[in-house]
């Protein structure tokens, strides 16, 4: 949410100041990165009582908390309950979630691919779309002592380097891609090549399913159906444009991802961060 998790819950950002948030990122291990494909360890300073929207994201967000809690005020799919998380796993989605914000945190946020859900918990990731699921109910026993581990570790690299010695062992006894259907993953994979700029009847006429069977088929695997898929995806590729060192316009952004025009990711914006463009850009820009 992944929130988005850069667009994800709690989305990390960096700055030093009181009430805001603190951050060491990086890449997993490289055996790792089809199932995690992004590491961030953070620290957030007591702030002001706030609501903070939960992005939707083409990743599923991953937090694991050394203090504090994830506090989640609503659920993307409001339908699911909200809840206080140590460790937790958000689902796809395709509406913001609403995050407490205020109390000090740290904690780890990683960006949890479709494919990782399967490989690593045994369980497609469509069974997880709008909600948050404590990682208790994924993990079981070894959630307490994966915590107890990162917290005990001196660093953000040391803890990097144990997340790749757990997930790579999870991978290991795990099931990988068995269950996953191959005209999924393509699908899938079609759809980032494009930066989700391709058309979904055509992508069926590619896998050669109807796209009312492709439609079906992809949801119960991924959560999302093909045509939010492609949404999210171009919606996060123009948010991590937009979080870069050249800061470019919404324009050129909006260009560049392939939005019909500035208008255009602006609607992305209402619909699936709860904010404005103008807004969440001067949220990051002020720290």
């Amino acid at each position: 949410m992944a929130a988005s998790v850069g667009a994800s819950v709690g989305d990390v950002q960096r700055a030093p100041a009181p009430g805001s948030w603190r951050m060491c990122a990086r890449r997993p291990a490289a055996a790792v990165r089809p199932h995690v494909s992004g590491y961030a360890g953070y620290r957030t300073e007591a702030s002001p009582r706030s609501v903070h929207q939960g992005v939707a994201s083409p990743h599923l967000t991953f937090v694991l908390c050394l203090d504090g809690k994830v506090e989640m005020v609503a659920n993307p799919d409001r339908s699911k309950p909200p809840g206080a998380f140590v460790a937790m796993v958000a689902g796809l989605h395709q509406a913001p979630a609403e995050i407490a914000h205020g109390d000090p945190q740290t904690g780890l946020q990683l960006r949890l691919t479709w494919r990782g859900t399967r490989a690593l918990f045994g369980v497609p990731a469509g069974e997880l779309a709008g909600d948050v699921v404590d990682l208790d109910a994924l993990l079981g026993r070894r959630t307490e002592p994966l915590l107890a581990r990162l917290a005990a570790a001196p660093g953000w690299a040391e803890r990097f380097a144990l997340l790749d010695t757990e997930f790579a062992a999870l991978a290991a006894r795990g099931p990988g891609d068995k269950g996953v259907l191959p005209e999924v993953g393509y699908a899938w994979d079609r759809l980032e090549e494009t930066g989700g700029n391709l058309r979904i009847s055509e992508l069926a006429r590619e896998v050669g399913w109807s796209r009312r069977y492709l439609g079906e088929k992809f949801r119960v695997e991924t959560g999302l159906s093909p045509k939010t898929a492609a949404r999210v995806i171009r919606f996060e590729r123009a948010c991590d444009q937009l979080r870069g060192p050249r800061r470019p316009s919404l324009a050129a952004v909006a260009a560049d991802a392939g939005y019909v025009d500035q208008a255009h990711l602006s609607r992305d914006f209402r619909d699936l961060a709860g904010t404005t463009a103008t807004t969440w850009l001067a949220e990051r820009q002020a720290h």
